[in-house]
Parts: structure tokens; C-alpha cells; sequence
């Protein structure tokens, strides 16, 4: 099947981590069968024939990853080869996400991921991701890895602060024929396990103060674009400030970009709203972060990088050192 629309993933690959031990000989080279396994199958998650054979494919395909994490010092090897599964770092390398999207024939989608924590003794911690995003009602959410909104991660962005990390995940999601997602969430740990959403999002500056989200999500026409990502120059995250092209608000499917960019800016450990980022004409390439013409039928999750995609500097690619 076809798919229109795909976001182009980014693939970070890690040359450092916060403990240098490897896989020994052996276990790299089990690593490198089970990559060649995982890589077929998720080829066949992405393009198999129909959603039985897809749904076949991913019943296959969850084992095996786990069966190659469970490999020592898994954590240090990359998985490169897998192109259609977004694997995501933080700055410290404290854990990677592996997320991907299955799509049904009736253009909805389903999401599976997991995280896997980087551990002292090399041995596997894994959080298994389980998406119950069809099931809810209430986006603004706050829940544990087994009540998950699935999505496609393609950035983390980590901050400290009062001896505590906080990552901001950037995911996007499929969602269905008439709409595409983006969103924005915050992930903690509490007594070690993943915590998904929080108070983290705040309009309190606003003019007219609306209640502070666990989440942000931006739902939008299918055929558009639409940005939504960390700006290293400003330092924060810019989003496109969308408009209903055709005047009907409740309708998110008619949703379109106007040029116009909103964006939250990190203030006292939390991400707080700034209405209008860009108050006077910027030409373009010179600082707004404007989406430039896509050929949808160009677009590929085999392709790490989207033109409607205000990526973030090549020097985030890699996971940094930890300090010692």
C-alpha cells in the first residue's frame, strides 16, 4: 500500500555512551544476525501485503528485539540498518526509544515502542510501550508505559532542573485519513520507571491565562504540513499557529498553517507559551523556521530528513559524554 503521508524520521546513532563497555565478539555478531532478522521484518511492518500480513510481521518482530536486547551491552549497538524504526537518545544517553507505526488497510495507525535504559551491568531494562491512543477520550493525560499515546518519537530535548531530569519528547502520529498529529510530552522517572505527561506546559504569560497541559498536540489537515520542534537559536520549541481553512474550528482535519509561529520557551521548570514569536517580516531562510514546498509523493521513512521539518542542529545528532 501506498502511504501519503510519512514523516521522515531522525536517526541518531550513538558513539559514546555513560559506560564505554561493548559486546564482546560474539555477541556483536549476534547483534548483527538479529539487525539483518529485525530488518526484514520491520520492511515487511512497513510494506507487507495487506494487515494480516503486517500484523503477521510485528507479532515476529516484538520478540526478536527483545531477544537481541537481551544480548549484554546491547545498549551500544546502534541498530543502524533498522530504517523505518525511529530510535531516539537524550543528551545523556541514559536510554534510548525504539518506536514505529504499523498502518492498516482503512489508513489508520497503530504505534509500538519501547525504551530501553542504559544499565551499569550491560544487562536489559526494558519498559515495553503499549499505545491505547484509540481507547481515550482525554488527550491531556498523565500515565505510565502501559497506558501510552502512541506516536513516532523523531527528537528528545533534556533539561535539569532541582536535581531532576526532564525529557521533552517530539513525536508525530499518522493518525487517519482526514488527519496527521504532532505533539509534545514531557518524560520523567519516578522511583525508575518512565512517567509520560505533567504539568509541564503552561500559559499562565497568555493575555487570557488558559489551564497548564500535561500534553500538546497539534492535529492538522493530512495533504499539509506543519512544524513542531526544538529551535537551538531561539532556544525553544516553535510550532506553526494553525488556522481551519475553511472557517470550521471544530474540525481539526481542515486545519493549515497561516505562517504564523507560536512557540514555548523553558522558564522555571516548565515549557511556557509565547503567542507570537516573529513580530515582524523575516525573509525567508533568515530565521523563522518556514516550511518549504514538499513533493508528498517524495516523502520516505527510509529518507532520515523532511523539508517541512525545522531539524535540529547537526551537533545534537549524537549522544553526548557524560561528564566525569
Amino acid at each position: 500500500m501506498i502511504k501519503k503521508i510519512i514523516l521522515s524520521l531522525l536517526f541518531l546513532i550513538p558513539v559514546t555512551g555513560i559506560w564505554a563497555q561493548k559486546p564482546d565478539a560474539a555477541g556483536y555478531a549476534r547483534l548483527r544476525k538479529d539487525q539483518d532478522t529485525l530488518q526484514q521484518l520491520s520492511r515487511e511492518i512497513f510494506a507487507g501485503k495487506g494487515d494480516a500480513g503486517r500484523e503477521a510481521a510485528t507479532e515476529q518482530f516484538i520478540p526478536a528485539l527483545v531477544r537481541a536486547l537481551k544480548t549484554p551491552w546491547s545498549f551500544r549497538f546502534p541498530f543502524d540498518s533498522l530504517r523505518t524504526v525511529s530510535i531516539q537518545y537524550p543528551q545523556d544517553s541514559s536510554f534510548r526509544i525504539f518506536t514505529w507505526a504499523l498502518e492498516r488497510e482503512t489508513g489508520f495507525y497503530r504505534h509500538y515502542g519501547a525504551i530501553q535504559m542504559n544499565t551499569p551491568d550491560g544487562q536489559l531494562k526494558l519498559f515495553p510501550l503499549f499505545d491505547i491512543s484509540d481507547y481515550i477520550t482525554n488527550t491531556d493525560t498523565i500515565a505510565g508505559n502501559k497506558a501510552w499515546y502512541g506516536c513516532l518519537y523523531y527528537n528528545i530535548v533534556q533539561r535539569h532542573y532541582f536535581n531532576q531530569e526532564y525529557y521533552t519528547l517530539f513525536g508525530w502520529d499518522a493518525n487517519n485519513p482526514r488527519s496527521q498529529k504532532k505533539l509534545v510530552e514531557m518524560l520523567t522517572f519516578k522511583n525508575g520507571t518512565p512517567v509520560f505527561g505533567g504539568p509541564f506546559f503552561s500559559y499562565a504569560e497568555d493575555s487570557v491565562p488558559k489551564p497548564t497541559r500535561n500534553r500538546f498536540i497539534l492535529e492538522y489537515k493530512k495533504e499539509s504540513t506543519a512544524t513542531l520542534n526544538y529551535n537551538k537559536e531561539l532556544d525553544m520549541i516553535v510550532f506553526d499557529h494553525l488556522i481551519s481553512e475553511t472557517n470550521e474550528p471544530a474540525k481539526k482535519y481542515t486545519y493549515v498553517s497561516d505562517m504564523d509561529y507560536e512557540g514555548f520557551k523553558w522558564k522555571g521548570g516548565k515549557w511556557t507559551h509565547v503567542n507570537k514569536i516573529f513580530h515582524d517580516a523575516i525573509p525567508l531562510g533568515k530565521g523563522a523556521p518556514v516550511p518549504q514546498p514538499l513533493d508528498q509523493k517524495k516523502k520516505s521513512m527510509t529518507n532520515p530528513r523532511s523539508a517541512e521539518d525545522f531539524q535540529p542542529e547537526p551537533g545534537n545528532k549524537q549522544p553526548a559524554k557524560k561528564k566525569q
